[in-house]
């Protein structure tokens, strides 16, 4: 495109217009331009002239200089115009432009002797008048460099002329722009990044977690959390993406100088606006505000020895994610109350820790926690009731723990009531004296004290889960439970729950009262031989019953959602089978005026549950690379027989 407007690719070759040789790109001697001679020679390029790619680069152009004599002063001229013009370059910040530009001319009026090509492909002279005429009569459709191999002075012409020889010079001329032979590829991926906030809040569409792009060596890490990188699969691996992310994506909030100098987390503010427990930090780490509750509940006959693995306790292999909060609730435990909160800890490995552990005797009760939400978590009460009329028997009975996580309040109670099958009496007395006699909270102030009731213990949190060997049994004959189990092909449980002890105390209102519980589509979990899946085959031969349950509820209506509710069979340890249920749970923000746990959990355990886990995949790979070798050398043996 010329300055005036004209496209110079419809015009001839310029050297053919100018009926000059094709020089190289290099200083040379040029002579005058003949007009005449080139009106008479339109198309004046020499036969011998190679053939050269259309697409190929054109470097650039190097002003030829004329003989002007011998003498200094023209060499000093000629090296003073050379220096001007490559500072003129340097300096110009239109020299720096892309090379995608259309070629202009320099707008220099020429000095006398000196010609140059003007608009619309016009040569001008330093005394104005025109030596060329105009390119727009020339044949249209040809382009001007035809030879992309040269440079624009391969183009310009030289004629002999009587009077003295005169230089074309054309300056500051830029790279025509670089066609493609063929149509280019479509892009993958959009270079256009999404959007980056520095909130850790997740949009619906993008899974539970992000991931970290980091630097490092020649190329790009990514590293992940405990799921997903959906949102960088939709940025494209280009430098502005990445400098985008590394200066606003980040999982931590941005702290100003002057909160750090006025808060105290451990004090806390009444105002809500900006606390550690408020809306903002709720919302960036629920943007929905529901938080999973994974709850177990197991009677393990006191048995001394723990199953091998407990991954399908806690880790089932139906569940898409793991949960935020894992409690767990024994009765009859092991004698090893330290053991087994190890191989808890051992089989949820390094993202939680535990946040407290209360005992009653032989009930144990386990609280873990997602270990970047220990932060949010008040300090830890209990209290235990025992059952017994002799107190120092610490089999029946109930333990509680209690905690503010943000401005939510939890209550888990796991308990052991009176066994029999007629105790039905006996057991709604436990139940009463539990949620008379369990001292909670302690210090901990009630998140709504407008609806406690100091009678019963469950009314003074904003979410109760109840669970443990509750002993009520099915009230039916065995053969009579037998001969249902045997004809139910599908799951659904109602003809045995219809003579359940505990479903029919609830619906009189007699125990449990304001709890729920989801649907049962489980068998019963009591009472097996153990290591095998027949019932009681002893000579009490105990009828079948759903002893072991989960119960809730909560404050406000539909806080907490039933998301799964089951049974453990592969568990056979005990005569009990371990029940489970899945539940989110609605959360509410709150203030920095209770007493905080500041990050407190087992360090101890944390190291020994980890140091385990280590080790066991250690043997783990060492067990598989022995197979391999044995293998190995099982099938490259041979076989010689003497005859």
């Amino acid at each position: 495109m010329t300055e005036n407007g004209e496209d110079i690719r419809s015009h001839p070759p310029v050297a053919a217009r100018l009926g000059g040789a094709v020089h190289d790109n290099r200083l040379s001697k040029a002579p005058l331009v003949d007009a005449k001679h080139t009106a008479r020679h339109p198309h004046g390029a020499r036969d011998g002239e190679a053939t050269v790619n259309p697409y190929q680069p054109r470097p650039p152009s190097v002003p030829k200089l004329s003989k002007m004599g011998k003498n200094g002063a023209t060499e000093e001229t000629l090296r003073a115009r050379r220096l001007r013009n490559s500072q003129e370059s340097l300096s110009d910040p239109t020299e720096t432009g892309s090379s995608t530009d259309s070629l202009k001319e320099d707008q220099r009026v020429p000095g006398p002797g000196e010609f140059v090509l003007g608009g619309a492909g016009t040569l001008r002279s330093g005394q104005g008048s025109t030596v060329v005429g105009p390119l727009a009569g020339l044949p249209p459709g040809s382009p001007v460099f035809r030879g992309r191999g040269h440079s624009l002075s391969d183009y310009e012409g030289t004629q002999p002329n009587d009077q003295s020889e005169q230089r074309v010079r054309s300056s500051k001329v830029r790279l025509s722009p670089v066609q493609p032979t063929g149509p280019l590829p479509a892009l993958e991926k959009s270079f256009a990044a999404a959007s980056l906030r520095t909130a850790n809040r997740m949009d619906q569409d993008l899974g539970l977690d992000y991931g970290v792009l980091a630097r490092g060596g020649a190329g790009m890490r990514l590293h992940r959390n405990l799921s997903d990188s959906r949102l960088l699969e939709n940025m494209a691996s280009d430098s502005a993406s990445v400098n985008s992310m590394r200066s606003t994506f980040s999982v931590l909030n941005p702290i100003r100088p002057q909160d750090v100098r006025n808060r105290s987390f451990l004090e806390g503010s009444v105002l809500g606006n900006g606390a550690l427990l408020g809306a903002e930090e709720l919302n960036r780490y629920f943007p929905d505000r529901r938080l999973g509750v994974y709850i177990a509940t197991w009677n393990m006959q006191g048995e001394k020895g723990l199953p091998n693995n407990l991954d399908d306790l806690l880790l089932p292999t139906d569940s898409e994610f793991a949960q935020d909060f894992y409690v767990i609730g024994v009765q009859e435990g092991c004698p090893d109350r330290r053991e087994w909160e190890v191989r808890l800890q051992e089989t949820l490995g390094p993202y939680y820790v535990m946040l407290y552990a209360a005992a009653h005797g032989v009930l144990y009760l386990t609280v873990f926690v997602r270990r970047d939400l220990i932060w949010f978590c008040s300090e830890v009460e209990h209290a235990t009731v025992t059952t017994r009329i002799i107190s120092q028997i610490k089999t029946k009975g109930a333990v509680g723990v209690g905690f503010t996580f943000f401005g939510t309040s939890f209550l888990f109670i796991t308990s052991h009531f009176t066994s029999g099958d007629a105790k039905v009496y006996e057991r709604i007395l436990d139940y009463n004296k539990i949620i008379e006699a369990l001292a909670l909270p302690k210090g901990l102030p009630d998140t709504n004290p407008y609806r406690s009731l100091a009678s019963d213990v469950t009314t003074r949190y904003d979410e109760v889960f109840w669970f443990g060997d509750f002993n009520f049994r099915l009230s039916k004959e065995r053969s009579a439970v037998e001969a249902i189990l045997n004809r139910q092909d599908d799951p659904d449980m109602t003809p045995l729950l219809q003579h359940d002890q505990l479903s029919k105390e609830m619906k009189d209102g007699s125990i449990f009262k304001g709890f729920q519980e989801a649907s049962i589509h489980f068998l019963p979990t009591y009472k097996f031989d153990i290591g095998c899946d027949v019932y009681d085959t002893t000579s009490k031969q105990r009828t079948p019953s759903y002893t072991d349950r989960i119960l809730f509820r909560s404050r406000q209506v539909d806080d907490i959602r039933v998301v799964k509710y089951s049974s453990c069979s592969s568990l056979k340890t005990s005569d009990h089978r371990p029940v489970v249920g899945v539940f989110q749970v609605k959360l509410r923000p709150g203030r920095d005026n209770i007493p905080l746990g500041a990050g407190q959990f087992d360090r101890g355990l944390y190291l020994e549950g980890i140091r385990r886990r280590i080790t066991r995949e250690l043997k783990r790979r060492e067990v598989m690379k022995r197979r391999e070798v044995m293998k190995s050398q099982s099938s490259s043996s041979t076989i010689c027989s003497i005859s």
